[in-house]
């Protein structure tokens, strides 16, 4: 038996309940990890609201980092006693055991703590296909990111300055923006107080950025095309403040024939050898010094949905884990 978060049904942290699951023994390409930390994050808020659909009762929780403990037929690149941490699907990693799909669960290295593995797989995976898989960006290139003092958004200060990327940021009040300036960004507007947009082609001398990544949604979407060069990408891949509304095509045309993708992490690592590497990419930035983890709230899996409140409330800064 393993204490479980799931949701019976969709609504706020209250639909949140830790019951007593069954664990069970892996079956062909599976394998079943004992976790010493879970990450939390956004996904989560938006499978518990109902934004994102899933069948329920459901168990929640998208990364983790624990031991394995067994491994079922046809799984290779696993043993028994491997440190090993995640981001992948099914939800299910808010739980101190499970039973889960092997092909996404990576080793990992010794140095690395498990709190660090728990805290940095969603999002360090998402910063690797941001930087190297949507979009050529390369040193001299300048992006903006939006919710730069986040647990992505550290990530990502830190990531573009290991490659010399240019990362103008932007976070809710100046405390908020010295951090994510401490870990990389050249400069991060403080889009309470500032007109951000302005102030990010003040800070291109009017041609603005190549690239926009911004997880926050419709609070910044409109101004985030304005603030593109011509043929820029605009990479919305979050909702943190709400779903973007529909929009004339046309708009892309008339701003400077602006290009416009949606990604989503799952997509990128569901295949096993693209996820393997993307992981070894990140995993050796954090063992190189490059990227380091902040982790600046730790709840215990009891209180899940503290943690959840904390973080729809903009309470956080850097990672969330869940101790179990």
């Amino acid at each position: 038996m393993a204490k479980t978060v799931i949701i019976k049904e969709t609504g706020g942290p209250e639909v949140l309940r830790v019951v007593d699951r069954d664990v069970g023994e892996p079956g062909p390409g599976e394998i079943r990890i004992r976790h010493a930390a879970c990450g939390l994050n956004y996904i989560d808020t938006y499978q518990r609201s109902g934004l994102y659909k899933l069948d329920l009762p459901h168990a929640l929780g998208m990364e983790a980092a624990g031991v394995v403990e067994a491994v079922g037929e046809g799984v290779t690149h696993l043993a028994p006693g491997d440190r090993a941490a995640y981001a992948a699907v099914p939800p299910g990693a808010y739980a101190e055991a499970r039973v889960m799909p092997a092909a996404q669960v990576c080793p990992l290295p010794e140095p690395i703590a498990f709190e660090d593995g728990a805290a940095m797989m969603l999002k360090g995976l998402t910063v690797q296909y941001l930087f190297h898989r949507t979009t050529p960006l390369g040193p001299g290139d300048t992006v903006l990111f939006h919710a730069a003092a986040g647990g992505v958004g550290l990530i990502a200060c830190q990531w573009a300055r290991s490659e010399g990327i240019r990362l103008i940021g932007t976070a809710g009040g100046r405390e908020k923006c010295r951090l994510a300036e401490d870990h990389g960004a050249e400069v991060c507007i403080d889009y309470r107080d500032a007109d951000w947009v302005s102030r990010v082609q003040d800070l291109t001398g009017g041609k603005g950025v190549a690239a926009v990544m911004d997880g926050v949604g419709a609070d910044t979407f409109e101004g985030s095309l304005d603030c593109l060069a011509p043929l820029g990408m605009m990479i919305s891949f979050g909702n943190a403040s709400g779903p973007v509304p529909p929009f004339e095509i046309a708009t892309l045309g008339a701003k400077g024939s602006l290009k416009l993708t949606r990604p989503l992490l799952f997509t990128h690592i569901a295949d096993h050898a693209a996820c393997q590497e993307m992981a070894a990419m990140l995993m050796g930035k954090v063992a190189a010094g490059e990227v380091k983890l902040r982790i600046d709230q730790r709840f215990p899996l009891e209180e899940v949905a503290e943690a959840h409140r904390a973080l729809e409330a903009r309470k956080t800064t850097g990672s969330t884990v869940l101790t179990v």
